[in-house]
């Protein structure tokens, strides 16, 4: 390096960053010929307010938009439990019917059947007493034939 280098570098460096600050002061102060009054970066309270308000916005907009979803689920949920419920209680209605039914029309055919073997078991018995009867009856001729001065021995002497 040469020292006119050397030299020239601090130099050309200052200028560098002097026209930096200049741009930035140019965009941060109002030129002083107009009427209106120079405007001002805000103060760190003001932002912290700025920021604040965004906050409760953002929350705000956040809550109503939970509180429709919860709405929209909740009716949802409400149709499904109506439905589902509606659905059971054809469905126990139906049951009931068929089971309803189906207990008449074994009922009918318990009865039928029970009728028929009451009138089977009827005529065996009413047949088994008069056999039972017929055979007292004949079994008493017999004995009656033996014992002298009954009917059966006069009738059984006359034979």
């Amino acid at each position: 390096m040469t020292t006119s280098f050397v030299r020239t570098m601090p130099v050309v460096l200052a200028l560098a960053l002097a026209s930096i600050g200049v741009s930035a002061v140019a965009q941060t102060t109002a030129p002083a010929t107009t009427a209106a009054p120079a405007t001002a970066e805000p103060t760190t309270g003001e932002k912290v307010k700025e920021a604040g308000s965004n906050a409760v916005d953002a929350t705000k907009r956040t809550t109503k938009k939970a509180v429709n979803a919860t709405e929209n689920g909740a009716e949802k949920a409400w149709d499904a439990t109506k439905r589902t419920t509606k659905k059971a209680a054809n469905a126990t209605e139906n049951g009931s019917k068929k089971a309803w039914n189906a207990t008449k029309r074994t009922t009918k055919k318990a009865t039928t059947a029970t009728k028929n073997v009451a009138a089977k078991t009827g005529d065996a018995v009413e047949n088994t007493g008069h056999k039972a009867a017929d055979g007292m009856r004949s079994t008493g001729a017999a004995i009656g034939e033996k014992i002298p001065g009954t009917a059966e021995n006069a009738a059984a002497k006359k034979q």
